[in-house]
């Protein structure tokens, strides 16, 4: 079947050619499909090497396709085909990109059952790995095993074990400590990353008044904070909500010629807009939207959706509909398909004014844009739904409420008992008993009992239409409904 579609094999094939092929072909299924094809075609001669053979592991790893890399690892281990390194560092990152660091850590033992003997290098990437998925104990243990095995200290390894120790307020200062006697007593220069990783620390852990100090020592030693470390401490002064000092390094790396990034607008709009002042943070939302205008080739970062449902929020909270509007409208301009949350949020601030018609709108539009409830946004819908419907009531807008509520059952939403009264009795006022009768049988049906009211309701329409004798019966039958 997949044959076909590969290209015609030369007479005399080498794993070069083979090599180019896995290469060119972007889709992992089809690219082992080509290497499989190989030695198939050509069974009495060619051999994979050890270059196709680590090419195409890794494009499964990466694939997270974990068990047929290692069945191919056992194979080249079976044709004495030398395995590099490298391949196994591929499958170690590849499951700490999964997430599975025992996995990868697994792998990095298994290493000498392949012939393979771990380097520095692969040291280094496992201890990275178990760092990086907060594995700190492991990772602990794993740096004092590196030393005695006796894998020398590098800049490298003194700054993971930094990562390590910044991540938590009880061994922070550990870091620090290590930080103190990199250069004295380990004769190594903190480089970018080296500050960069203590900064990080710091903000995350609120300690941001001692981090400016520590980007002043950085500069001085002529070490060039990158847009990652101001981007880090612009977080961290909003998280503290000192805004001002925020603003005044955006301006300073723009100054120093360090172009703000997504995460640096993003944060700032964050904390703009917890402090109460997203209007500031719609400013700040322009200006980069500007600069992109004006980029050539379109190489300037856009607004993400964590941008915009950041900004989105605040407009929201601060009761300011319009201006969330026009944002929410920007969004989709710019290609950004809003989910459930966000037209939650935009339903619920124009419910907030009255303006339920509008509100009903969204989620037709919503409905249309294709965003379905799911178990995670299940009661977001059943949320939104039942507020513009019991809004569309108090407005007397029944038949468009009787519309809202329609969508509600051919979707799974459920109605609550409450928006079932209010239906109830907006329908009687305006006369249409039937429908209100309609409600109450689907309301029992649903598992709600209707309480007194809405009996006195249903019946009281019936009453004042001269229908006693239909109301009658209409409260039997749904006695005997409800009890037998």
């Amino acid at each position: 079947m997949g044959t076909k579609a590969l290209p015609p094999w030369p007479k005399n094939l080498n794993p070069t050619h083979v090599l180019q092929l896995i290469r060119a072909e972007r889709d992992t299924l089809k690219a082992l499909l080509i290497f499989d094809s190989a030695t198939a075609e050509y069974s009495n001669g060619y051999r994979h090497d050890h270059n196709t053979f680590s090419l195409i592991i890794s494009r499964l790893a990466s694939a997270n396709q974990f068990a047929s890399a290692y069945s191919l690892l056992t194979r080249m281990k079976q044709e004495n085909c030398p395995i590099p390194e490298d391949t196994f560092l591929s499958i170690c990152q590849a499951y700490g990109r999964a997430h599975k660091p025992l996995e990868a850590l697994k792998t990095f033992h298994s290493m000498k059952d392949f012939n393979c003997e771990p380097t520095q290098k692969s040291f280094l990437s496992l201890f990275d790995i178990l760092v990086s998925e907060n594995r700190l104990k492991l990772a602990h243990k794993f740096f004092f095993q590196m030393k005695e095995m006796g894998i020398p200290l590098s800049l490298v390894s003194l700054n993971i074990l930094l990562k390590a120790l910044c991540k938590s307020q009880k061994t922070i200062d550990s870091a620090f400590r290590v930080f103190k006697k990199m250069e004295l007593e380990f004769g190594f220069t903190p480089d970018s990353y080296t500050y960069g990783t203590l900064i990080d620390g710091l903000c995350k852990l609120g300690r941001v008044s001692e981090a400016k100090p520590l980007m002043e020592e950085m500069i001085s030693k002529k070490c060039s904070p990158t847009v990652i470390t101001y981007s880090t401490m612009i977080y961290g002064f909003c998280k503290v909500g000192d805004l001002e000092t925020a603003m005044k390094l955006l301006e300073e790396m723009v100054v120093n010629g360090i172009e703000p990034n997504v995460i640096t607008y993003t944060s700032l709009i964050n904390g703009l807009c917890k402090a109460g002042r997203s209007l500031e943070a719609m400013e700040v939302l322009e200006t980069m939207d500007g600069k992109r205008e004006k980029a050539k080739g379109g190489k300037r970062e856009k607004p993400n959706m964590k941008t915009y449902s950041t900004l989105l929020t605040g407009l929201c909270t601060e009761r300011r509909i319009h201006e969330a509007l026009c944002v929410f409208d920007q969004m989709k301009l710019h290609g950004w398909k809003p989910d459930a949350a966000l037209y939650s949020k935009i339903v619920t601030g124009l419910c907030q004014f009255q303006r339920f018609e509008e509100g009903a709108n969204f989620l037709d539009e919503m409905v249309l844009s294709g965003v379905k409830p799911n178990s995670m946004t299940q009661k977001l819908h059943e949320n939104m739904h039942n507020l513009v419907i019991r809004g569309l009531c108090s407005s007397m807008d029944t038949n468009r409420a009787f519309q809202v509520y329609m969508g509600t059952r051919t979707r799974g939403i459920q109605v609550v008992s409450e928006s079932f009264r209010v239906m109830i009795g907006g329908f009687c006022k305006k006369g249409d008993v039937y429908k209100a009768a309609r409600l109450v049988r689907e309301m029992v049906d649903d598992g709600f009992a209707p309480d007194e009211s809405v009996w006195q309701t249903i019946v009281s329409g019936f009453w004042e239409r001269r229908k006693v004798r239909e109301a009658a019966e209409e409260l039997q039958g749904m006695l005997e409904r409800e009890f037998l």
